[in-house]
This record gives structure tokens, sequence and C-alpha cells, in this order.
């Protein structure tokens, strides 16, 4: 199960990897600069994946060593970082809302967060909530 884990968070961080490089490709630091304001502080986004990466080093620390102390902090740690992902995602529906009934949208229209792709969205989404789901599992059983 702990590997199992580590699989799964790693294929999650692939593709948060791939929407904070759209995000940062489109605008998303210098988004004061350009006028396109995005809903996403950078202190959020970068925040999300700081922490995320820091519970994954920890998990591969707790499946290389077998700590049970290690597999519960990073579990804490994963709880940090579903949280940021919520409020991300809260604030990502808006901006979906409202540039999902237009057929062509400029490339600079819009915060940096309208060209994620939905498909990537929710795909993350999904994979978050199962490595949550495996990563909780494999503590309990630590």
């Amino acid at each position: 199960m702990d590997v199992a884990a580590l699989i799964v968070w790693i294929l999650t961080a692939g593709g948060g990897f791939y929407l904070l490089a759209t995000w940062i490709r489109n605008g998303g630091v210098r988004s004061g600069e350009t006028g396109t304001s995005s809903r996403f502080p950078p202190g959020l986004i970068f925040g999300h994946f700081g922490l995320a990466v820091v519970g994954l080093v920890l998990w591969i620390v707790f499946v290389a060593g077998g700590s049970s102390a290690v597999a519960w902090i990073s579990f804490v740690v994963l709880l940090a970082v579903a949280a940021l992902g919520f409020t991300m995602l809260a604030r990502w529906i808006p901006t979906f809302r409202a540039t999902s009934g237009q057929t062509a949208v400029a490339a600079g229209d819009g915060p940096p967060e309208r060209h994620f792709p939905v498909p990537a969205v929710a795909g993350h989404g999904v994979l978050a909530a199962t490595t949550l789901v495996i990563v909780f599992i494999a503590t309990l059983s630590a």
C-alpha cells in the first residue's frame, strides 16, 4: 500500500506540475503587471506546490525507512495541501464558468488560470483524492 500511495502521489504531482507550468506560462506570476488579475495569489499556488513536495519527500522517507511518525507527519502535510487545493478549486470555478460559454478567446484575455484544461484539473483532483485516501490507509497500517 505504501508504494501504491507513492505511485499515485507522483502521478498527482505530475498533473499539478503541468497546471503550475500552464499558470506560469500564461502570466500567473506577473498577472499584476499585465492587467489580468489571477484569482490565485502566488503564495497560495506556491504554498500548495511547496507543501506537496515536502509531503512527497516525507512519504519517500517513510517508504524507505518505515517510521510511522514520518508517515503521520506526511499525512498531516497532505491534509494542508488538500485544503489549499480546495481553495484553488473554489477560486478557479468562477473563472471556468465565466469563460466556458466563449468559443474563441484571445490568448491574453482573462486570468492565467483560464487556460487550465478541464480534464487536467479534474484528473489532478481525482488523483489527489485517491492519494489522500491511500496515504491515510497506509498510515493507519504503519
